[in-house]
Formats: structure tokens, sequence, C-alpha cells
């Protein structure tokens, strides 16, 4: 088009000027004329075959490429994309957790024994505040790792972390519920491993409230174990069967007390879309053999863990600690929920010690009332032979009627009636020294969480 344009130009300005020359003059002056034609279309040419390479250079700059013609100064890495991608996926969840609870027993020190979490009466306290971050594997969309990060703070803490007698060094994890790794290995349907510190899935209930039945949690709760450190394995054989297999440090130990690993095996049963059943097995050894002196007190030259003295104990015991475990729920209606819960917990000393033996259960019911209203029940029994839970033998017994009122998506509040009972004297009184075969506490739980985590955490 350019070439054209020229042409038509030159001859609109040497039209009005030919009628002016010899036939001589003429000739000469368009053959002068043509090769300043031909000079100024190869010029064109020219400009117009940059053109492409000189679009080109952006593209080359944007992706960080230096050529010869640019300073190396003049671009640099797009780490923006590199990092989204990463970051793809991720969910950054809050949880505050927050009670006000009344015991009728005026207990000394304002006490709820049995309690795992909401542990203080007429006190506004702190249930926990939890901040939750997690990149799960995909592997539908080729993303075969995750992993996942739940720190924890209040009560809860010092309930699921700060026991020594568990925990040989508490305090290096006590904040850390839950840090592990993902990977689904391509057999089969998937095997998904995971390695660090996770949540026990023994026992109905979890750590987070608002994925629970109830405000409280249940005797069978607080008695189970918690949390593993170690490596775990679930393979899906089907929609309807998936196994899990675990090697772990133990109950409640981040570090252990002792080289035995423990193992946890588990079928988890489909058969429905609105039933799940679980059936677990857990072997381990519970029991130190080496005793630490974190607050001094330690023979003289005795062996350091950063830091920390310990001792070995002579002759350790070694006796097994067996837990039969198996919870079914099941939604006949969407707004009805039933579970139960079987438990059995044998443990010996040595090997040839006489058990110590608890077992018993629970029963669950939920019904949404309305959108933003639900009711729910639990009852349950504790046979505690040996004082293997409690530390007496005796049996306890609970009942609690909750309701439920969700302001909206991520806020709600439950108010709670419980009462403890035992066939011995065992609840703190007014009185020092005085116990009582009861219990009886009224609960106000209020409960916000947000992120983009979905389903139960």
């Amino acid at each position: 088009m350019g070439k054209h344009l020229l042409t038509v130009l030159l001859f609109g300005l040497i039209c009005p000027w030919v009628g002016a020359q010899t036939t001589s003059e003429l000739n000469q002056q368009v053959l002068e004329l043509r090769a300043l034609v031909e000079k100024l279309q190869a010029r064109v040419d020219e400009l117009e075959k940059r053109a492409p390479a000189q679009q080109a250079a952006p593209r080359h700059e944007a992706q960080g490429e230096v050529t010869a013609s640019q300073p190396q100064t003049a671009t640099a890495p797009d780490t923006s994309s590199a990092l989204s991608d990463f970051l793809h996926g991720t969910t950054f969840n809050l949880l505050l957790d927050g009670y006000y609870a009344f015991n009728l027993n005026h207990p000394i020190g304002r006490v709820n024994l049995l309690r795992t979490y909401d542990v203080s009466s007429n006190a506004f306290s702190l249930n926990q505040a939890d901040v939750v971050l997690e990149n799960a594997a995909d592997p539908d969309h080729g993303k075969r790792f995750g992993e996942r990060l739940d720190l924890q703070f209040g009560q809860a803490t010092e309930s699921l972390q700060g026991n020594p007698a568990n925990e040989p060094r508490p305090d290096i994890y006590r904040n850390i519920f839950q840090a592990y790794g993902t990977y689904v290995f391509p057999i089969g349907k998937g095997l998904t491993v995971d390695f660090g510190k996770f949540a026990s899935s023994i026992g109905l209930e979890g750590n987070y409230t608002q994925d629970q039945i109830n405000y409280s949690r249940s005797l069978w709760f607080d008695f189970l174990p918690f949390y593993h450190m170690g490596v775990r394995a679930l393979y899906k054989f089907n929609d309807r069967v998936a196994f899990n297999y675990w090697s772990v440090n133990g109950t409640q130990q981040t570090e252990p007390f002792n080289g035995f690993k423990d193992e946890f095996f588990g079928f988890t049963i489909t058969p429905t879309k609105n039933i799940a059943w679980n059936v677990n097995y857990y072997l381990g050894q519970e029991h130190p053999d080496v005793t630490y002196y974190p607050n001094g007190g330690a023979p003289p030259n005795a062996p350091t863990v950063q830091g920390i003295p310990f001792e070995p104990v002579v002759n350790p015991p070694a006796g097994k600690l067996h837990i039969f475990d198996t919870y079914v729920s099941w939604q006949p209606t969407p707004k009805l929920t039933l579970a139960l819960e079987a438990d059995d917990e044998i443990e010996r000393l040595y090997s040839f010690s006489a058990p110590s033996h608890t077992d018993g259960g629970a029963g669950y019911l939920r019904y949404q009332i309305a959108k933003k209203v639900a009711l729910a029940a639990r009852a349950e029994y504790v046979s505690d032979r040996g004082g293997l839970f409690t530390g007496v033998t005796q049996a306890v017994k609970e009942g609690t009627f909750t309701t439920e009122y969700k302001f909206t998506q991520g806020f709600l509040a439950r108010a709670e009636w419980r009462r403890d009972f035992s066939n011995q004297p065992y609840f703190f009184s007014d009185t020092l020294g005085v116990l009582r075969k009861q219990q009886t506490t009224a609960t106000l739980g209020l409960v916000w969480w947000m992120g983009g985590k979905q389903g139960a955490w």
C-alpha cells in the first residue's frame, strides 16, 4: 500500500510540470524519477520487514529474555506468575472458639472435671484460637503433593499438648496441633501418604467445634488419643471401602518415650451415600524407658537432649496398649443425623501384669429444625476398671442436650446443658476434700470461623 501511495503522490506532482518540458528533457526527468521511485520503494520494503521484529520485542522481555540490542538491566524475571502457581489452592483459615460455663457444684478452683476443653466454670474462657494453612493434593488435576499446618492457642492447647506425662518436651511442639506433608502415589485409585503430626481419627469427635454435634466433647474424646507423629497411608479399594495404616511414635507423643512404634489398622466402609462406618484397631506401648528432668533434680553427669537432662529407666515396663474402636453415622433424612460409637481399651504395665480395662460407648442425635436452628443430644457410658481413664475404678455416665443457632455461615452459638454422674464420689464441690457423685453445667459457646477451606476442618 505504501508503494502505490508514493507513486500517486509523485505523479500528482509532476503532471503540471510535464507540459513545460521538451521531449529530451522529459525523458531524462522520467529516468531520474524512476530511479528515485525504485530507491524509495526499496526503503519502504526495508521498513516493513523491520516492523514485525520490533513488535515481537515486548514478548521476549516479558519472558525475561535479553537480546543483543537490550541492556541486561532492562528486564527482570516475572515471579508473580510462578508464585501464583505455587500458592494455587492454598487456603488461609481462622477459628475463634470461646464460652461461658456455670457449674452447679460451685467447685473449688472453678474446675469442671472430665472435660477436655470447657474446663473452667463461672468464667469467660477462650477455648481455642486456630490458624489453619492448607494446600491439599489434587491428583485429578496433576498435583500429587500437598501440606497442612494447624496452629492452636488457648485452653484446648493445654489439654492436647501441655501434659508432660505423654510429651517429654511439650513446650517445643505446644502450639503445633497438626503439621504434615502429603503425596499421592499413582497406585490403583491413588495411595495417599502423609508424614508429620496429624489428628487422631480414633473416635467419632474431632478438634474443631463447628464440625461437632455438641459444644462440649465426650468422655471418650477426652480419653482416646488426640494426635500422633509418624506416617500414615490411605488406600481406597473402591467408592465403598478404604483402608488406613499408621506407624507412629505413640499416643500424644510428638517425641517418643520409647523405641516402640505404635500401629493403627482401620477400615472406612460406606455402603450407601448416607451411611459411614469406621472399624479401627490400635496397638501401642505407652511406657517410657527414660525419665526427663526439665526443672532440675537430675542425677550428676546425666546425658542431655538439647540441654534437658534425662536418665534411662532400669527394667522399663513394656506392656502393650490395645484400642478397639468403631463408630457409624447415618443420615436417614437431610435434617436428621444419628451416630453410635463403641470403644474397648486394654493396657498392661508389664506383659504379665493384670490389665486395666475401660470400655463403653456413646450415642448421638442431631435434628435440623430450621435453616438456622438445630437440636442435638448425646448420651454415653464409660466403665473404667482399674482407673485407666479417671484414676479410680468407677462407672461414669453423661447426658448432654445442645441447641444451636447459626447466625450466618462462619458464626454460630450453642447453648448446652450437661450432667456427668458416677457410682463413686468423684466430682469437686465447693468444699475442699468433699466430693460429689455428679456435676451439672450450663454453657454458652460462641464459634467464629473463616477461610477458603471447604467441608470439615
